[in-house]
């Protein structure tokens, strides 16, 4: 299984062009903006159509306003993607678990206080073949420019339980890379840099 990452597009999607396999993963942040834009919304969600893909997932990040709203009112946030929310969907015999929320950041989206981000991480079942977060675990590519750790402990506290195949992140963009500890392969793979977008993150499965 042919697995195609991206995270943190931040509305500028349209510059990778038509991407192809069996599996797009978003991990969060395809919105912009600090409010809620649904044009943003709704660019990003044309796009996915017209990528070449059996499958395509995608959970919410700090800044995607618009689809946390829709799914709050029980609207279908994107047409052209399975958009998890603390969910499972089984593809071809692989578990992919999605859960959006993001500590620290009160006032953007799926932000969550600690109390009730114990809960979320702990409802994570064990052993998915593919954890889709937004947020990092704390130690593990989750470093800004200046060297600050901003992962989510409480998240880093349940991965000895939860043991992915491979976990997909993005949110920190400085951290952008591939590491294995374990058993499990971590992703971070925002794709903002200064002059644009990174190629995606290309994984057989």
């Amino acid at each position: 299984m042919k697995l195609v990452i991206l995270s943190d597009t931040h509305g500028r999607h349209e510059s990778l062009g038509t991407l192809s396999g069996d599996v797009l993963v978003h991990c969060g942040d395809a919105q912009e903006g600090y409010g809620c834009n649904p044009h943003e919304l709704e660019a990003f969600d044309a796009w996915l159509g017209e990528q070449a893909f059996d499958h395509v997932l995608s959970i919410g990040g700090n800044h995607d306003f618009t689809m946390e709203q829709r799914v709050h009112r029980g609207q279908r946030p994107l047409h052209h993607a399975v958009v998890l929310q603390d969910e499972e969907v089984t593809i071809d015999g692989r578990r992919f678990y999605g859960s959006p929320w993001t500590p620290d950041l009160e006032g953007f989206a799926y932000y969550q206080p600690d109390d009730q981000l114990r809960e979320r991480w702990a409802a994570i079942p064990a052993r998915p073949d593919v954890l889709i977060t937004h947020t990092p675990p704390v130690g593990i590519l989750d470093r800004n420019r200046r060297g600050r750790s901003l992962g989510c402990p409480l998240l880093a506290e349940q991965l000895d339980r939860i043991r992915p195949r491979v976990h997909v992140f993005g949110h920190v963009h400085a951290s952008r890379g591939i590491c294995r500890r374990g058993e499990t392969t971590y992703v971070n793979a925002s794709q903002l840099r200064r002059d644009g977008l990174f190629e995606a993150v290309t994984l057989e499965l």
